[in-house]
């Protein structure tokens, strides 16, 4: 099959590698436009460049260029991996099996941008890659594979995409070409019974409600790592907690203490009252101190036992739908 591959970054990039490594036939390569000031290089763009593949970098994946040099290339299937943009459906239809898209979550749940850090704030105990086609909805198409993957109580969104679900990305992308090519991919509807879709998540999202438990601040902070970053305020001033513990309470056990206040500052952190248990808080960020250990921060702040954290909101909403 003649493959036009659209991504970015690093992902992106051990996609395309890993389909030029299967043999696959790549007629084209679409990415993001270059910025002049961003340090960071395009690892796509340029294994794209050292195969000598024919690259168009649009600012929209909808514009009349994009639709004319697709047209040119003749492809039989679009490979999405690490998009931000839709595709307009005139240049979806251009590609004889339309395109396919990789998607971090078990589709049809967590739809949307930043699905691995809600699965993780939900509390969810296992999330996964899903390989569905593209429609003219948002995570909607068919589904063509599917793998899961456990997460640990200690994952955050990082450690997840890193360590789970960007490798099985590399291995699950050119097997879903495969099956296309050889005329045996299903095409599974989504139940939209069991679909949920969550926005893309943002500061607004992260503020800590300490009145709730200790688990579920456990996975705020831990779906919110490394941003936008899960943050609680103290003497007037946003404090980003970047690594914490939960010490869970029985349910039928009422807090000792007022929520958000300090129990103790001891070598591994401060402990938080929270509504249900208390919360160890290893690493946090400030814009005076940077990051550094709960420890350190404490002392040069003179945090201690019976300060109290101020209220800034009542936390992320936990709707699925």
């Amino acid at each position: 099959m003649r493959l036009i591959v659209i991504g970015q970054a690093s992902f992106g990039r051990d996609c395309l590698q890993a389909l030029l490594d299967r043999g696959e036939e790549v007629v084209g390569a679409m990415t993001v436009p270059d910025v002049p000031e961003a340090k960071k290089p395009n690892p796509f763009k340029e294994l794209a460049v050292e195969c000598g593949l024919p690259l168009l970098q649009p600012r929209t994946l909808k514009g009349p260029e994009v639709a004319d040099w697709v047209r040119d290339k003749k492809p039989d299937l679009f490979v999405l991996v690490f998009v931000t943009q839709y595709m307009g459906k005139d240049v979806i239809d251009v590609a004889t099996h339309g395109a396919i898209n990789y998607h971090p979550s078990l589709l049809p749940k967590y739809r949307g941008g930043t699905a691995i850090a809600w699965a993780i704030i939900h509390g969810e105990l296992q999330t996964g890659v899903t390989i569905h086609y593209i429609d003219d909805g948002v995570d909607t198409g068919d589904i063509v594979l599917q793998e899961s993957v456990p997460i640990a109580p200690d994952d955050t969104t990082a450690s997840l995409y890193f360590n789970k679900l960007y490798p099985l990305g590399v291995k699950l992308v050119p097997e879903a070409v495969r099956l296309i090519r050889e005329g045996k991919a299903p095409r599974i509807p989504q139940d939209p019974r069991l679909a949920s879709f969550q926005p893309a998540l943002k500061p607004k999202h992260t503020a800590i409600d300490w009145r709730q438990g200790a688990e579920t601040i456990h996975n705020l902070v831990r779906g919110a790592f490394p941003v936008p970053g899960a943050r609680a305020l103290w003497r007037g001033n946003s404090l980003t907690l970047l690594e914490a513990a939960p010490k869970p309470a029985k349910i039928w056990e009422r807090p000792s203490h007022a929520p958000g206040e300090v129990l103790a500052v001891t070598a591994d952190g401060f402990t938080v009252q929270t509504g249900l248990g208390e919360l160890l808080v290893k690493r946090v960020q400030s814009k005076e101190a940077g990051k550094v250990s709960a420890a350190d921060f404490a002392k040069a702040t003179g945090l201690k036992a019976g300060d109290t954290f101020e209220p800034i909101g009542h936390g992320p909403s936990l709707s699925r739908g």
